[in-house]
């Protein structure tokens, strides 16, 4: 639909080119229908076509925009880690003291890593050393030095010391992970809302614990 504005502005739509925020929409519309198709599917019988036609585009329009099938699932990578590191930051940023904030930092990663959308891009990148390897670069690693920088923050506010906050966040992920990731990725459901909040607080307990015993 063409908006009342000047000749100048309207002009793109007059020659069929979407407004940025429309394509923006149509964009995001093609990585919904891939997802709920990757859930549905399983990555080795998802097809273009098919996102194609859930999304209501063509496919010419999902090869411009993402060149391939991998492509595509490289957009949905980016998505989700998007998606993370934005809960991640959200929850890091409290004034409440760092059990508390690492207890909403857990529940949040937890319900993320075992949620349709990433059990689905890890089952695909199992099939494929490259998705594999952007969903470390996107995941782990971007989530990895969000994390550090809470920590670091805490050893320099002295809040907590943390000397090493990588190797703190790696005990961290450890506690509040567990095996729980990979039995979801095997076919056991994901943990309720309730399991996950109960693990994230046990975590968090215990983190707290070891760093200031200094062990």
């Amino acid at each position: 639909m063409v908006s009342e504005k000047s000749p100048v502005e309207s002009a793109p739509s007059r020659r069929g080119r979407p407004a940025d925020g429309e394509q923006e929409e149509r964009r995001q519309r093609v990585l919904d229908a891939a997802f709920a198709e990757l859930i549905e599917r399983g990555a080795d019988k998802v097809t273009m076509l098919a996102i194609a036609r859930r999304a209501g585009a063509s496919k010419e329009t999902l090869y411009s925009w993402f060149g391939n099938r991998e492509g595509l699932f490289r957009a949905m990578i980016i998505e989700n880690a998007d998606a993370t590191s934005e809960g991640v930051r959200r929850a890091l940023g409290g004034d409440s003291d760092p059990q508390h904030t690492l207890a909403a930092f857990g529940r949040g990663l937890l319900g993320l890593l075992t949620d349709e959308r990433s059990v689905a891009l890890n089952r695909a990148s199992m099939v494929n050393l490259a998705l594999a390897a952007d969903l470390l670069e996107h995941g782990r690693h971007r989530v990895g030095p969000i994390v550090e920088e809470y920590l670091a923050g805490l050893d320099g506010s002295g809040g907590m010391r943390v000397p090493d906050p990588a190797a703190a966040f790696t005990t961290f992920y450890g506690l509040l992970i567990r095996d729980t990731q990979i039995r979801v990725l095997l076919g056991e459901p994901a943990p309720t809302a309730e399991q996950i909040g109960a693990r994230a607080d046990e975590a968090a307990r215990q983190f707290v614990e070891l760093i200031r015993s200094g062990a």
